[in-house]
Protein backbone atom coordinates (compact mmCIF):
# COMPACT_ATOMS: atom_id res chain seq x y z
CA UNK A 1 0.00 0.00 0.00
CA UNK A 2 1.00 3.88 -0.86
CA UNK A 3 1.66 6.05 1.84
CA UNK A 4 3.93 8.78 0.70
CA UNK A 5 2.45 12.52 0.50
CA UNK A 6 2.49 15.58 1.45
CA UNK A 7 4.05 15.98 5.38
CA UNK A 8 3.45 18.25 7.87
CA UNK A 9 6.42 20.83 7.97
CA UNK A 10 7.83 21.54 11.99
CA UNK A 11 10.20 23.16 13.09
CA UNK A 12 10.57 22.33 17.07
CA UNK A 13 7.04 23.18 18.34
CA UNK A 14 4.56 22.74 20.58
CA UNK A 15 1.75 21.15 18.49
CA UNK A 16 -1.14 23.71 17.99
CA UNK A 17 -3.95 24.26 20.57
CA UNK A 18 -2.22 21.54 22.92
CA UNK A 19 -3.96 22.75 25.68
CA UNK A 20 -7.19 22.02 24.41
CA UNK A 21 -6.04 19.11 22.52
CA UNK A 22 -8.32 15.56 23.89
CA UNK A 23 -5.35 12.53 24.12
CA UNK A 24 -7.41 10.99 21.77
CA UNK A 25 -7.10 13.91 19.32
CA UNK A 26 -3.55 14.13 19.91
CA UNK A 27 -2.82 10.20 19.15
CA UNK A 28 -4.85 10.85 15.90
CA UNK A 29 -2.45 13.18 15.23
CA UNK A 30 0.53 11.55 15.61
CA UNK A 31 -0.84 8.72 14.21
CA UNK A 32 -1.24 10.59 10.91
CA UNK A 33 2.25 11.07 10.82
CA UNK A 34 3.46 7.39 11.96
CA UNK A 35 1.04 6.11 8.61
CA UNK A 36 3.74 8.17 6.52
CA UNK A 37 6.96 6.72 8.27
CA UNK A 38 9.05 3.69 7.14
CA UNK A 39 10.78 3.14 10.40
CA UNK A 40 10.29 4.20 14.29
CA UNK A 41 12.36 4.24 17.43
CA UNK A 42 10.42 4.00 20.26
CA UNK A 43 12.07 4.25 23.84
CA UNK A 44 9.24 3.51 26.75
CA UNK A 45 10.33 3.27 30.72
CA UNK A 46 7.25 2.57 32.00
CA UNK A 47 4.57 1.03 29.34
CA UNK A 48 4.79 -1.20 26.98
CA UNK A 49 5.13 1.01 23.31
CA UNK A 50 1.35 1.66 21.99
CA UNK A 51 2.49 -0.85 18.68
CA UNK A 52 2.91 -3.64 20.98
CA UNK A 53 -0.10 -3.43 23.26
CA UNK A 54 -2.41 -5.76 23.29
CA UNK A 55 -6.09 -5.13 23.49
CA UNK A 56 -7.07 -6.07 26.96
CA UNK A 57 -3.65 -4.83 28.41
CA UNK A 58 -4.39 -1.21 26.06
CA UNK A 59 -8.01 -1.04 27.82
CA UNK A 60 -6.93 -1.33 30.96
CA UNK A 61 -3.78 0.93 31.07
CA UNK A 62 -6.35 3.67 29.19
CA UNK A 63 -8.95 3.53 31.89
CA UNK A 64 -6.20 3.01 34.54
CA UNK A 65 -4.39 6.74 33.13
CA UNK A 66 -7.87 8.96 33.51
CA UNK A 67 -6.76 10.55 30.47
CA UNK A 68 -9.75 8.89 28.79
CA UNK A 69 -13.17 9.47 29.31
CA UNK A 70 -14.55 5.89 29.60
CA UNK A 71 -17.18 5.96 27.34
CA UNK A 72 -14.55 6.78 24.59
CA UNK A 73 -12.25 3.86 26.07
CA UNK A 74 -13.57 1.85 23.56
CA UNK A 75 -12.94 3.89 20.51
CA UNK A 76 -9.42 5.38 21.79
CA UNK A 77 -8.75 1.37 22.12
CA UNK A 78 -9.76 -0.05 18.93
CA UNK A 79 -8.05 3.23 16.91
CA UNK A 80 -4.59 1.95 18.93
CA UNK A 81 -5.47 -1.40 17.83
CA UNK A 82 -5.80 -0.78 14.48
CA UNK A 83 -2.31 1.17 14.20
CA UNK A 84 -0.48 -2.67 15.16
CA UNK A 85 -1.34 -3.46 11.75
CA UNK A 86 1.27 -1.50 10.14
CA UNK A 87 3.34 -4.16 11.66
CA UNK A 88 1.88 -6.89 9.30
CA UNK A 89 0.97 -4.62 6.38
CA UNK A 90 2.17 -6.05 2.93
CA UNK A 91 4.80 -2.98 3.29
CA UNK A 92 5.19 -3.20 6.98
CA UNK A 93 6.91 -0.04 9.43
CA UNK A 94 9.98 -1.15 10.89
CA UNK A 95 9.83 -0.67 14.57
CA UNK A 96 13.08 -0.80 16.86
CA UNK A 97 11.70 -0.85 20.69
CA UNK A 98 13.85 -0.13 23.70
CA UNK A 99 11.50 -1.18 27.20
CA UNK A 100 12.56 -0.26 30.51
CA UNK A 101 11.98 -3.47 32.43
CA UNK A 102 9.72 -1.66 34.94
CA UNK A 103 7.21 -1.68 32.00
CA UNK A 104 7.47 -5.40 31.83
CA UNK A 105 6.59 -5.88 35.59
CA UNK A 106 4.05 -3.22 36.14
CA UNK A 107 1.01 -4.64 36.52
CA UNK A 108 -2.37 -3.93 34.72
CA UNK A 109 -5.28 -5.66 35.00
CA UNK A 110 -4.10 -8.79 36.76
CA UNK A 111 -1.55 -11.86 36.36
CA UNK A 112 -3.72 -12.86 32.94
CA UNK A 113 -3.38 -9.59 31.25
CA UNK A 114 0.18 -9.43 32.06
CA UNK A 115 1.02 -12.34 31.49
CA UNK A 116 -0.62 -12.12 27.91
CA UNK A 117 1.00 -9.24 27.52
CA UNK A 118 4.67 -10.10 27.75
CA UNK A 119 3.69 -13.36 25.55
CA UNK A 120 2.34 -11.18 22.52
CA UNK A 121 6.00 -8.99 23.11
CA UNK A 122 8.16 -11.90 22.91
CA UNK A 123 5.94 -13.14 19.60
CA UNK A 124 5.87 -9.59 18.21
CA UNK A 125 9.73 -9.32 18.82
CA UNK A 126 10.13 -12.34 15.64
CA UNK A 127 8.73 -10.80 13.55
CA UNK A 128 11.99 -9.32 11.06
CA UNK A 129 10.81 -5.75 10.90
CA UNK A 130 10.53 -5.83 14.78
CA UNK A 131 13.21 -5.58 17.00
CA UNK A 132 13.08 -5.23 20.82
CA UNK A 133 15.20 -4.71 23.61
CA UNK A 134 15.01 -4.21 27.17
CA UNK A 135 16.80 -1.59 29.44
CA UNK A 136 17.31 -3.17 32.95
CA UNK A 137 18.50 -1.08 36.37
CA UNK A 138 21.82 -3.14 36.84
CA UNK A 139 22.67 -1.69 32.59
CA UNK A 140 23.54 0.93 34.30
CA UNK A 141 22.95 5.12 33.18
CA UNK A 142 21.93 6.01 30.05
CA UNK A 143 21.13 9.05 27.87
CA UNK A 144 17.58 8.75 28.13
CA UNK A 145 17.36 9.32 32.17
CA UNK A 146 15.73 13.09 31.52
CA UNK A 147 13.56 12.55 28.00
CA UNK A 148 11.26 9.81 29.19
CA UNK A 149 9.12 8.44 26.38
CA UNK A 150 10.22 9.80 22.64
CA UNK A 151 9.49 8.46 19.17
CA UNK A 152 11.78 9.04 16.00
CA UNK A 153 9.95 8.49 13.11
CA UNK A 154 12.24 8.01 9.62
CA UNK A 155 10.43 8.74 5.87
CA UNK A 156 11.56 7.83 2.70
CA UNK A 157 11.84 11.43 0.83
CA UNK A 158 11.91 14.15 4.07
CA UNK A 159 13.48 14.52 7.11
CA UNK A 160 12.46 12.93 10.17
CA UNK A 161 10.81 13.93 13.03
CA UNK A 162 11.29 13.60 16.81
CA UNK A 163 7.97 13.12 18.65
CA UNK A 164 7.75 13.37 22.59
CA UNK A 165 5.11 14.17 24.76
CA UNK A 166 3.46 16.50 27.80
CA UNK A 167 0.95 16.24 29.91
CA UNK A 168 -1.11 18.81 28.25
CA UNK A 169 0.25 18.22 24.45
CA UNK A 170 3.05 16.93 22.46
CA UNK A 171 6.38 17.97 21.15
CA UNK A 172 7.44 17.91 16.95
CA UNK A 173 10.99 18.17 16.35
CA UNK A 174 11.84 18.30 12.97
CA UNK A 175 15.12 20.68 13.24
CA UNK A 176 18.41 18.81 12.32
CA UNK A 177 20.21 19.51 15.17
CA UNK A 178 17.48 18.78 17.60
CA UNK A 179 16.20 15.44 15.71
CA UNK A 180 20.63 14.72 15.98
CA UNK A 181 20.50 14.90 19.59
CA UNK A 182 17.30 12.04 20.26
CA UNK A 183 19.39 9.67 17.26
CA UNK A 184 22.06 10.01 19.91
CA UNK A 185 20.02 9.17 22.53
CA UNK A 186 18.69 6.37 20.99
CA UNK A 187 22.29 5.14 19.61
CA UNK A 188 23.04 4.98 22.93
CA UNK A 189 19.89 3.15 24.60
CA UNK A 190 20.52 0.26 22.22
CA UNK A 191 24.28 0.18 23.26
CA UNK A 192 22.89 -0.19 26.86
CA UNK A 193 20.13 -2.30 26.61
CA UNK A 194 20.19 -6.10 26.38
CA UNK A 195 20.24 -7.59 23.11
CA UNK A 196 17.42 -8.53 21.51
CA UNK A 197 18.09 -12.06 21.89
CA UNK A 198 18.58 -11.92 25.40
CA UNK A 199 15.50 -9.32 25.96
CA UNK A 200 13.05 -11.58 24.52
CA UNK A 201 14.58 -14.20 26.73
CA UNK A 202 13.87 -11.87 29.60
CA UNK A 203 10.41 -11.33 28.50
CA UNK A 204 9.46 -15.13 28.00
CA UNK A 205 11.13 -15.70 31.22
CA UNK A 206 9.01 -12.97 33.04
CA UNK A 207 5.85 -14.43 31.06
CA UNK A 208 5.81 -17.62 32.68
CA UNK A 209 6.63 -16.30 35.70
CA UNK A 210 3.43 -14.59 35.72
Amino acid sequence: MHRRGPLLTTQRLIHPEQSQLTTGAREEAYVGLEGLADGAFVFESMVIPGLLQTESYAQALTLGTGFVRPDHAERFVSFRQARAQRLTDEEPLTLHAVIGEAALRLRVNGDETRRAQLAHLAAMSELPNVTVQVLRPEDGPHAAGAIGKFVLLDFAHVQPIAYTEVLDGAMYVQDPDGVRTYRMVADNLRQVALSPAESRALIRGLAGAA
